[in-house]
C-alpha cells in the first residue's frame, strides 16, 4: 500500500511569526529539542510508515533546510525507486511564488504526472508529532474515500486557528470551514471542536483533476482548506481520520504541536522536560532521525574555584561543557559552553552558544554562535531586553543568530 503512495511535504512557509529564528532559515529547519530540526518529525514518520517516495517542496530561505536534508536524509536508494527529493520552486506555471498550499502542488504537477503512484499523501513539514501514516492510508482504502483528512480534537477556544469540520456517524465530513471566527463545537462535546491537521490523502488522478480546475478559478486563493476541500464536501466521499487512536505502530501519545509562534515553540521545547514528557521520544521502534555532527561527549567539570558544574532536569547536546556553571530546566544544543558562576534557567540555547562567567539567563531563546559576555543578564529586565532583542507575547526573550554585544 505505501509503495503505491507518493508523499509530498509542504516545506515552503516563511515562518514569519518565528522571527528572528527564521531570519536565515525556513521554519521546518528551525532546531528543536537540542538535537533535531522541526522537519525531522514528519520525515521520521514517513520512514517508519514505510513511505519511500517523498518530495519536499521548499521556497523561502531554504539553504539551511536543503543542507540538513542532504547531510541527514540521503538514506534511500534511487535504484530501487526510493527517494527524498528536494523540489525548489520551478516556476513552470509562471514567474510567481507559491500562492497557497494547492498552488504549491499545482506548480509541480509534472512530478505527479510522471509518478506511477495511485495515491498522494500531503503533509506539512512544520509540526511536532508522531503518526503512523500507514494506518491512515489503510483507513482511506477501507472507506473507499475520495479524500481522507487527518483530524484531532481541540478546545473550542483554539479552533479558529484550524479548519473545523463536522462528521456523521460513519466519519464522513458533512461540513468544513477554514479558520472560522465562531467555530462550532462537537454535538456530544460543545466545548471541543474537530479540526483538520492539514494531512490529506487523495487518489492521484482526482487530485490532479481538482488542482487543474482550481488553477482556472480566478476567485480562488488556491488553498486546500479554503477552496478545494469545501468544494469536495458536497460532491465526493470525504472522510475524517482521527489522530491519536490505537491503529498503527506508534504509541498513542496524542501529542501534536504547531510551533509556528515563539511562545508555542518555547512551550513545546519545555514539554520535553516534564517528568513524563507528553511527546514519547523513547519508543524503540519509532526513533526520530536527524543529522548528527561529529562532536565529543558532553561533560560537566569544576570551575576555577573548584565548584562542580550542575545540571538539573535539562537536556544537554553532544560537545556541551558546563564549567562550574548551573543549568536548570533548560535545553542545550551541541557545543554549548557554560562558564563558572553562570546560571541558565528555563532557557533554550542553540549550537555554539557560550555563556560567560557570572552571566544569568532566564526564560530566553539564544540562537547559534552567540557569546554572552561575563556578568550579562537576560530575562530579568523586560524594558532593557526589549531595547536589544525580540520579546514574545508571553515575555520570552529571543537573541538572534550571531548577535554581537556592544
Amino acid at each position: 500500500m505505501t509503495d503505491q503512495t507518493l508523499t509530498i511535504l509542504l516545506a515552503g512557509g516563511s515562518g514569519s511569526r518565528l522571527q528572528p529564528l527564521t531570519a536565515d532559515r525556513a521554519k521546518p529547519a528551525v532546531p528543536f529539542g537540542g538535537k533535531y530540526r522541526v522537519i525531522d518529525f514528519t520525515l521520521s514518520n514517513c520512514l517508519h510508515s514505510g513511505l519511500r517516495r517523498v518530495l519536499v517542496l521548499t521556497q523561502y530561505k531554504s539553504h539551511s533546510l536543503h543542507k540538513h536534508l542532504r547531510d541527514g536524509w540521503s538514506i534511500f536508494n534511487p535504484e530501487c525507486g526510493e527517494y527524498i527529493t528536494v523540489v525548489p520552486p520551478q516556476m513552470r506555471t509562471g514567474a510567481s511564488w507559491y500562492a497557497g498550499t494547492a498552488d504549491a502542488i499545482n506548480q509541480n504537477l509534472f512530478l505527479l504526472e510522471r509518478s506511477s503512484a495511485r495515491k498522494v499523501l500531503i503533509l506539512a513539514a512544520d509540526h511536532i508529532y508522531r503518526m503512523d501514516y500507514a494506518a491512515l492510508l489503510t483507513a482511506h482504502d477501507e472507506k473507499d474515500a475520495d479524500l481522507t483528512i487527518a483530524c484531532m480534537k481541540v478546545p473550542l477556544e483554539e479552533a479558529s486557528a484550524f479548519g473545523v469540520m463536522a462528521v456523521d456517524g460513519d466519519q464522513r465530513i458533512v461540513e468544513f470551514q477554514e479558520k472560522p471566527d465562531q467555530p462550532k463545537g462537537m454535538p456530544d462535546d460543545p466545548g471541543t471542536a474537530l479540526v483538520s491537521m492539514g494531512i490529506y490523502v487523495f487518489p492521484k488522478e482526482l487530485l490532479m483533476q481538482e488542482l487543474r480546475s482550481d488553477a482556472l478559478r480566478g476567485e480562488s486563493s488556491h488553498d486546500f482548506g479554503k477552496d478545494l476541500i469545501p468544494r469536495l464536501i458536497g460532491t465526493h466521499k470525504v472522510h475524517a481520520y482521527e489522530f491519536g487512536g490505537t491503529r498503527g505502530r506508534v504509541t498513542p501519545d496524542r501529542y501534536w504541536r504547531d510551533v509556528g509562534s515563539l511562545d508555542a515553540y518555547y512551550e513545546a521545547n519545555m514539554d520535553l522536560l516534564k517528568p513524563v514528557p507528553p511527546l514519547d521520544l523513547y519508543q524503540d521502534d519509532w526513533a526520530i532521525r536527524t543529522y548528527h555532527g561529529q562532536n565529543p561527549p558532553a561533560r560537566m567539570v569544576p570551575g576555577g574555584n573548584g565548584k562542580d558544574g550542575q545540571m538539573v532536569n535539562s537536556i544537554m547536546g553532544a560537545g556541551t561543557v558546563i564549567i562550574g556553571g548551573i543549568v536548570r530546566h533548560s535545553v542545550l544544543a551541541s557545543r554549548v559552553h557554560i562558564h563558572e558562576g553562570a546560571m541558565v534557567e528555563d532557557a533554550i540555547l542553540f549550537d555554539h552558544v557560550t555563556v560567560g562567567q557570572g552571566a544569568r539567563l532566564r526564560r530566553c531563546i539564544v540562537d547559534k554562535h552567540v557569546a554572552i559576555p561575563p556578568g550579562e543578564a537576560i530575562g530579568f529586565d523586560p524594558d532593557r531586553d526589549r531595547q536589544r532583542f525580540t520579546l514574545s507575547d508571553k515575555g520570552i526573550v529571543v537573541v538572534p543568530e550571531d548577535y554581537r554585544f556592544s
